[in-house]
């Protein structure tokens, strides 16, 4: 995506600030960080209490994920020059489901970060080097203590972040379109903008700008979840009426097809809790119902909220004490 055919250049719903000052990029310095593979045995010593000295990140792979053998070397390699700012522990989910499976991992490669004895940040895919130096950045603080240049592009789209959480979408639209006019292939920024197009009720501008991406943008883990969101719109534009629906569950709470379709209206209305809780309703009371299906479409919620979303943190728990009581 170049800079000339960058679809950011224009104005969102107000001007658009194009202008951006970045430092220089650090240069990588040695220094090993330890890394090890662990077991469910060990997990509690290797990562809940490490992780209360040092960030710990995760990496939850399998033999025969393709992915997985790309992005491991990369995390090893950023992690042995962190100076020890973070540990890195890998876990092979064929042989150790229990931990991937309690922590609702559903597609890998997968890391988790860990600070303080809790999940803390994480994300899905093969992502690129620079991405990984970010995320490192971001749990450790940079290599050097100085503002380079992922650091401040890293701060300027957590304001944006921060910014459309709050609900002022032209203001995250203008941090996230500066972003794009210095870094037109930044996984983070073009998923920002298709949510601030979500957010402003234009979800088919989102999903033309989502379209024929590179390779490597459109496997984004975090393009990938914008996707999936707008995919959770257009079906739930077709399930009825949520009024309807929650009068049928008042007069039959078992209706478990009807249960699923309000959860996932409520979903797209930004109801996290309350999706979530119909999901657990169901499970509570038949988790054989569509074969599992309630639990499946909760972990299909939590690839969209994000694994630091306070809906995914607090579902996550109620959903561990449903499967592990």
């Amino acid at each position: 995506m170049s800079g000339s055919n960058n679809p950011y250049n224009a104005s969102f719903g107000g001007q658009m600030s194009a202008s951006a000052s970045y430092g220089a990029a650090p240069v990588a310095s040695g220094g090993a960080s330890p890394i090890k593979d662990t077991t469910t045995a060990n997990f509690a010593r290797d990562v809940i209490e490490e992780s209360r000295n040092q960030p710990v990140l995760v990496d939850f792979w399998a033999p025969w994920c393709g992915p997985c053998k790309q992005l491991t070397p990369v995390l090893e390699k950023v992690v042995n020059e962190g100076k020890g700012r973070v540990k890195l522990v890998k876990m092979n989910i064929d042989d150790h489901p229990a931990i991937p499976g309690q922590l609702g991992i559903q597609s890998i490669p997968a890391v988790i970060a860990f600070v303080n004895g809790r999940p803390a940040d994480g994300f899905m895919g093969a992502v690129p080097e620079s991405q990984v130096r970010q995320f490192i950045d971001r749990l450790g603080g940079p290599a050097d203590g100085a503002g380079d240049q992922a650091a401040e592009i890293e701060a300027i789209l957590e304001e944006a972040a921060g910014l459309l959480a709050g609900g002022d979408i032209n203001g995250a639209a203008e941090l996230f379109g500066a972003v794009l006019q210095a870094d037109p292939e930044n996984a983070k920024a073009l998923a920002g903008m298709a949510e601030c197009m979500i957010a402003a009720g234009q979800s088919q501008r989102a999903r033309e700008a989502l379209t024929d991406l590179p390779e490597t943008l459109a496997n984004d883990a975090g393009i990938q979840a914008v996707v999936k969101k707008l995919d959770q719109i257009e079906e739930a534009r077709k399930l009825g009426d949520p009024v309807t629906l929650e009068q049928e569950l008042v007069l039959n709470p078992d209706n478990h097809e009807q249960r699923v379709k309000l959860a996932k209206i409520r979903n797209v209305e930004g109801k996290r809790d309350e999706a979530a809780e119909h999901l657990l309703t169901i499970m509570r009371r038949d988790r054989a119902f569509d074969d599992d299906g309630a639990r499946r479409q909760l972990l299909q919620f939590f690839e969209v909220w994000g694994p630091k979303d306070p809906a995914t943190i607090a579902a996550r728990r109620k959903l561990s004490s449903i499967l592990f009581s």
